[in-house]
């Protein structure tokens, strides 16, 4: 079964406004990884959809190639997934193969082998969430060069050691770095302006879930605003405390953008990692 999305919406509750199909069967086939949005397999009962796309329920979706993230949004412009955590979004020169631009390239030749993509921003390797990516250089182009007038928001969770003593608080510094690649807030506020707010959403005996806005965009930002106040991010081997957690809670899960190719704005959100979730109980 084949559709073309005609208004926006999400894709649970437009397929059963849409087609001839109880609810419970429609999740079912989600669940089971049976319905594609431009040809990408998705479980979000939530998908967020715009006009153009296209939806295909197929039950026998086995040999299907996806990548093994989560993509929150694809056209013939752009990708955005949920970049896991552990993975570097380009390659350096120690690592060529295994990061997200790789994945994600292999991924679109497989399904056109003319298809190219490029990086728009990054995330750290050790943080996960939304990361946008380009199909074409027009694209890429006009995202980056437009990229502070276009993002609107964006937010992360993390969770932190301990309760901070203020449960809401903007964090002002001025960053720079050594040579050994460590970021640090100058005392003489003469590095680059940073800007972190943060809210505490909750905390138990040991740590506290934040939800952070940043109205910049520098390396390494929340995780130095975090262990300036004493309250350093679980699992932060760089900038926090030995801890025996083997990832860091950080995760990029809210991206706002304008989106040119459609004349208006997109939000681009992913729900929480299941560990943090773990964490706070």
């Amino acid at each position: 079964m084949k559709l073309v999305v005609k208004k926006e919406g999400e894709l649970l509750d437009y397929l059963y406004e849409n087609i001839d199909m109880p609810k419970k069967r429609i999740k079912q086939y989600l669940t089971h990884g049976a319905i594609y949005v431009n040809n990408n397999k998705t479980t979000k009962f939530n998908y967020k959809l715009v006009p153009g796309m296209n939806i295909v329920i197929d039950t026998d979706s086995k040999n299907k190639k996806t990548l093994p993230f989560e993509v929150l949004f694809e056209d013939d412009h752009i990708i955005v997934v949920n970049k896991p955590s552990g993975l570097l979004t380009i390659a350096t020169a120690k690592e060529k193969e295994k990061t997200l631009y790789h994945i994600v390239r292999e991924y679109l030749v497989s399904k056109d082998k003319n298809a190219r993509v490029f990086i728009v921003h990054r995330l750290d390797k050790d943080t996960s969430g939304v990361v946008v990516l380009a199909k074409d250089e027009k694209t890429k182009n006009t995202l980056q060069e437009n990229w502070n007038e276009y993002v609107d928001l964006r937010e992360y969770v993390a969770v932190v050691h301990g309760v901070p003593k203020k449960s809401e608080d903007t964090i002002k510094q001025y960053l720079k770095e050594t040579k050994t690649n460590l970021v640090y807030a100058s005392r003489d506020n003469d590095g680059k302006e940073a800007i972190t707010n943060y809210k505490v959403v909750s905390s138990n005996e040991d740590y506290s879930l934040l939800s952070i806005k940043i109205e910049t965009g520098r390396k390494n930002q929340i995780r130095v605003a975090m262990a300036t106040i004493k309250h350093p991010i679980v699992g932060d081997k760089k900038y926090g405390i030995r801890d025996n957690y083997d990832r860091l809670y950080l995760h990029a899960n809210r991206l706002r953008m304008y989106y040119p190719e459609i004349r208006k704005s997109i939000l681009f959100e992913t729900s929480n990692p299941s560990e943090f979730k773990k964490i706070m109980k």
